[in-house]
């Protein structure tokens, strides 16, 4: 299939509970919460917060192998659960590992023989085609890889509790500080784990059916923020053919356009919890700091840029509950952005994850989203 452009988004939603006594996930899992399912030649580390050195929470764990790239590829974000440490970006962290399919053993298998080594690597190719993430036309269910995952056991007692790993080059950013060997979950809070199902951005705007509900939606908004937004009519953008983007011109009570746009972008799908566009545009809540071509610092492992690669959404904050059964939110952000090195740099053989970077900005109006 064809690479997908930069301006193609793949859109995450909760696709249910990702129970561990019917399912069995692993690393080509995409899911919230639940215990990171690590590739089988990663070393395991405990990642520690940044500000205060507690045990990190595991996020999401996202399965993104590269296009025409011969390695399996994983992302797991972990986030502090701090009262004090929320929507600050040192308390996250974001771990990239990959390994080659010859060094996978006897654990699960693509879904197609790994492309030849030697080509870019500049587009996404999950599974059956480079576009829908695991999911087939017209399926609502997971097939590929993540129907192989459901039905690898249908009564497993509970997954293996495994430690964390981190990155070996993480000396150059003196952050080896911050980890430690064979340390104990007991202390590690645990997220209720569900499934991602994933969906084409652009497969929204032609659903008449949702287009009802997303007018709503942003008469909603626009009555509660005092702000003309615009019409939504399915084309890209959102905005009725032909019509005036008034929003620009009109600022929200907050004083905040930018969170306009957001608003307008994620309403065809409000309960999106991930948005993910290698090498694309980031979607800003707020308006990003000027030096932002700073704060994304280069690849800690090879020294070489990074590119936008995935978000975390504002409706993924309601799902973060812990395993125990407790309704009480333990996170709050407005999008947590990830930036990865632009060649996924990867010394074949290697046992240890890279660390990437994680840019958290706060919501600016997080009640709209409880």
């Amino acid at each position: 299939m064809a690479s997908p452009t930069h301006d193609l988004s793949l859109i995450g939603v909760c696709d249910g509970d990702l129970d561990p006594k019917r399912y069995q996930s692993s690393y080509l899992t995409n899911k919230v919460g639940g215990h990171p399912d690590w590739l089988p030649v990663i070393s395991r580390l405990s990642p520690r917060c940044g500000r205060c050195g507690a045990p990190l929470a595991h996020v999401v764990q996202v399965y993104c192998p590269l296009e025409a790239s011969p390695y399996h590829r994983n992302l797991h974000l972990f986030a502090c659960t701090g009262a004090d440490c929320n929507g600050r970006s040192e308390c996250w962290r974001v771990l990239r590992s990959q390994c080659l399919e010859t060094e996978v053993g006897a654990g699960p298998t693509l879904c197609k023989p790994a492309p030849a080594q030697g080509a870019p690597l500049t587009a996404t190719d999950w599974c059956d085609t480079a576009d829908d993430w695991g999911m087939e036309e017209g399926d609502a269910e997971w097939v590929g890889c993540e129907k192989q995952d459901r039905q690898v056991q249908e009564e497993v007692t509970a997954p293996n509790v495994e430690e964390y790993p981190v990155s070996s080059e993480m000396d150059v950013s003196g952050r080896l500080q911050d980890l430690s060997l064979g340390e104990s979950h007991d202390d590690v809070l645990v997220f209720r784990s569900f499934f991602i199902s994933v969906v084409e951005e652009s497969d929204l705007c032609g659903e008449n059916n949702d287009l009802e509900h997303a007018q709503e939606l942003l008469r909603a908004y626009e009555s509660r923020e005092r702000v003309v937004v615009g019409e939504l009519d399915g084309s890209e953008g959102g905005v009725r053919s032909g019509g005036e983007e008034k929003y620009e011109k009109t600022k929200a009570r907050h004083g905040d356009v930018i969170f306009s746009k957001f608003m307008k972008k994620i309403s065809l799908c409000p309960q999106q919890i991930l948005r993910y566009c290698h090498g694309g545009k980031p979607l800003f809540i707020s308006e990003p700091p000027s030096n932002m071509a700073q704060v994304v610092s280069a690849c800690s492992s090879c020294g070489g840029s990074r590119t936008f690669e995935l978000q975390l959404m504002p409706a993924l904050v309601s799902l973060l509950q812990r395993k125990s059964g407790s309704a009480e939110v333990e996170l709050e952000f407005g999008t947590v952005l990830v930036y990865t090195c632009t060649n996924s740099c990867w010394t074949a053989g290697s046992g240890s994850a890279v660390e990437e970077l994680c840019f958290v900005q706060t919501d600016p109006d997080q009640q709209l989203f409880k």
